[in-house]
């Protein structure tokens, strides 16, 4: 039981520093490709989005200080990340396409490693799920505020759901303690799935759309 709870925990900060590695690049690259930043405006961006989502999720369970700040290999690998970006982005030839396997990756691994620390901190399944989504989608909404545009997660369904998704399938087998090391990569390669296949295909789920000609202030409308 305990060298499988031990197994479990490696392969969550595998799956963790990945994560960060790669939204790392995404940060980065989106940085290169959005504003004309200097190194240090890119490992900033690219250290924001590889760290932001954990840094919230640790605030809001009240993990203090956040695991991103206390373990000095989450904010070295997400420089490193952010200098790989740096010195090989402009020698990429598919740059938009790298930014947006690199945000799926992300979404996929730390929406398992968002719902371990969840779990692991007395929540149930249900808060558990939340926060493994909210970790997975919080570094990409804070890149999207700071380069002035609106958060993925607002206008991409298969963006959030996803997330959800795969956060909710480890939320479950953490609960029953069901072969968690098999489904956290499952989970993980699902959202990763779920959210290239909504790029590919351009799947979304329904907007909201004012109908025209009602006035909004009109209060039989």
């Amino acid at each position: 039981m305990h060298d499988a709870q031990g197994e479990l925990l490696t392969l969550l900060i595998v799956l963790e520093l990945t994560g960060t590695f790669v939204f790392g690049l995404n940060g980065a690259l989106t940085a290169m490709k959005a504003e004309n930043l200097d190194l240090v405006g890119v490992v900033v961006l690219g250290t924001t989005t590889a760290l932001g989502g954990g840094i919230a999720r640790d605030i809001l369970i009240g993990a203090l200080p956040p695991a991103a700040l206390s373990d000095w290999r989450y904010l070295t690998v997400a420089v490193a990340s952010a200098a790989v970006a740096f010195v090989a982005g402009s020698s990429l030839k598919r740059v938009v396409s790298l930014i947006d396997l690199f945000d799926a990756a992300g979404l996929g691994l730390f929406c398992v490693t968002g719902t371990a620390v969840a779990f692991a901190s007395g929540l149930g399944p249900l808060q558990s799920t939340a926060l493994g989504a909210v970790t997975a989608v919080g570094g990409g909404t804070i890149r999207d505020v700071v380069i002035r545009r609106v958060p993925t997660v607002l206008t991409s369904g298969l963006y959030a759901v996803p997330a959800l998704i795969g956060a909710a399938m480890f939320a479950v087998a953490l609960e029953f303690d069901f072969h968690t090391d098999t489904v956290a990569l499952a989970a993980a390669l699902v959202c990763f799935a779920i959210r290239v296949a909504g790029l590919r295909y351009r799947l979304n789920v329904p907007s909201a759309h004012l109908r025209d000609g009602v006035d909004d202030d009109d209060p039989g409308s």
